[in-house]
């Protein structure tokens, strides 16, 4: 019990504080030569518990039974563990030399313990939707909150990330002028290319073919290759997710035909964004469904329980692919978005801001606005809803 009530002192403590979001440039000059490990330690130690925080405020508000779920219920006690074991290192003197290897190690810990949390929060939400349906304000309000919660949770994934990975003092001889997962000069087609690479592969065990890929670049600001600051594997996991769906829907929609219709590319830097377009020619999406896609309760989620849809394997992904995809995109103040013609193909876009200066994460921030979304209910729409059949004019005529 006194564990118990010290974690839930520290939630409603550092809930009251909003989390400091960073800038591309910050996190580089975090890892930059003249990194500080002591800077890192005291800015993580309190602002890790306050973005944890912030999210777990948010937690208290879904519906009690998807908060009854065993899933659900093992999720909290990740978080609150991890809050009381970072709240530990408020007290600890910098300068003693145990202090910040222990904090890296605690940083690793952490990071390992939480690395099911998405499917294991899907579990959970299968759990709800099997025994309770789907309704337009669960969808919304789980929608709302999974958003949040996801993007939370790539941030805090950031932090941990760069702190261990700058100062566990190993540079990767693969890459050595990354700083953390940070690339200061990030090949974007070299990333197009190799998340295409793995697609295709995938693509190959499953249906014997794969389409090919077109790719051009466009540079309005030289003739150079294009580069920008940005996290290489965050990009690769949007891009990955993209090409998989559109070789999904290309092979599918062509069966029966000799060839397979290319996927392209472009990618394009202008001043403010750097925009990769990728169109499939795989039969497209009617625009009713398009919603659909991004939403988290009315996707096919990752169920360990249904291992026996073996069909739906390799490329399905698992169904969090496109929205937890945007969230990455939106992360450092980007998009991504879907542009389907029911009967020809889709065209994905990522768009990334092109000055690191303007890479700054966007977090959530629990306060009186976010309650307030919990809060609300659908209300009757102020729009008409179709019916399937027009009304019968003649009637209204014959009266009059």
């Amino acid at each position: 019990h006194a564990h118990f009530r010290c974690f839930c002192n520290a939630a409603i403590l550092f809930s009251k504080f909003s989390p400091s979001p960073l800038s591309m440039k910050q996190f580089i000059d975090f890892g930059s030569a003249n990194a500080c490990e002591k800077t890192s330690f005291v800015f993580l130690r309190q602002e890790l518990p306050v973005r944890l925080a912030n999210i777990m405020k948010e937690i208290d508000f879904l519906p009690d039974k998807l908060l009854g779920t065993p899933s659900l219920k093992l999720l909290t006690s990740w978080y609150s563990q991890s809050l009381l074991e970072l709240i530990e290192f408020l007290e600890k003197d910098p300068d003693d030399k145990d202090v910040l290897p222990k904090f890296t190690q605690a940083l690793i810990n952490i990071r390992n313990r939480h690395n099911n949390v998405v499917p294991t929060m899907a579990q959970g939400v299968v759990e709800y939707k099997d025994a309770f349906g789907v309704d337009p304000v669960t969808n919304q309000n789980v929608q709302y909150f999974l958003d949040r919660f996801y993007m939370s949770r790539i941030s805090t994934r950031m932090l941990m990330n760069q702190h261990t990975l700058i100062f566990n003092g190993s540079v990767n001889p693969a890459h050595p002028k990354h700083i953390g997962s940070i690339d200061p000069t990030c090949d974007v087609v070299e990333v197009v290319k190799d998340a295409y690479e793995t697609s295709k592969m995938l693509c190959e065990q499953y249906y014997l073919t794969s389409p090919d890929m077109e790719i051009k670049e466009v540079n309005c600001k030289s003739d150079k290759p294009i580069h920008i600051v940005y996290v290489p594997s965050h990009l690769y996991h949007m891009l990955f997710e993209l090409f998989k769906n559109a070789m999904r829907a290309t092979v599918e929609t062509h069966e029966t035909s000799p060839t397979l219709p290319q996927v392209k590319v472009r990618v394009s830097l202008g001043t403010e964004d750097l925009t990769i377009k990728m169109s499939d020619r795989g039969g497209g999406v009617p625009l009713r469904k398009i919603e659909r896609l991004f939403s988290y309760m009315y996707s096919t989620a990752p169920s360990p329980v249904h291992v026996d849809n073996s069909r739906n394997a390799p490329l399905a992904g698992f169904g969090y692919g496109l929205p937890i995809s945007r969230l990455y995109a939106k992360y450092f103040q980007g998009d991504l978005q879907l542009y389907s013609m029911e009967g020809f193909g889709t065209s994905a876009v990522i768009y990334l801001k092109a000055l690191s200066s303007e890479s700054v994460e966007r977090l959530p921030v629990y306060n009186k606005s976010a309650l307030r979304r919990y809060q609300s209910t659908t209300e009757a729409d102020d729009w008409s809803i179709p019916s399937k059949e027009p009304k019968k004019l003649s009637k209204y005529e014959s009266t009059q």
